[in-house]
């Protein structure tokens, strides 16, 4: 194999892992995207179960209903 052809072939070659890099790159971006996302979702649930948490402790706290 010449030099200018395996030159050639090394140039495809990076162009190829410069491709493949770049797209790997974009889904990492957009999972990272996703992930974060999902965090702010998860908190809200969170959130919104302690709220609900705390609701239910307040009709726990509540004197029986009279016919006990």
């Amino acid at each position: 194999m010449k030099l200018e052809e395996r030159v050639t072939d090394l140039e495809s070659r990076l162009a190829f892992q410069d491709d493949t890099i770049q797209a790997l790159n974009d889904v990492l971006v957009e999972q990272q995207r996703v992930v974060e996302r999902l965090q702010l979702q998860m908190a809200a649930l969170l959130k919104r179960q302690e709220e609900m948490v705390g609701q239910f402790e307040s009709f726990e706290e509540e004197a029986p209903p009279p016919h006990y």
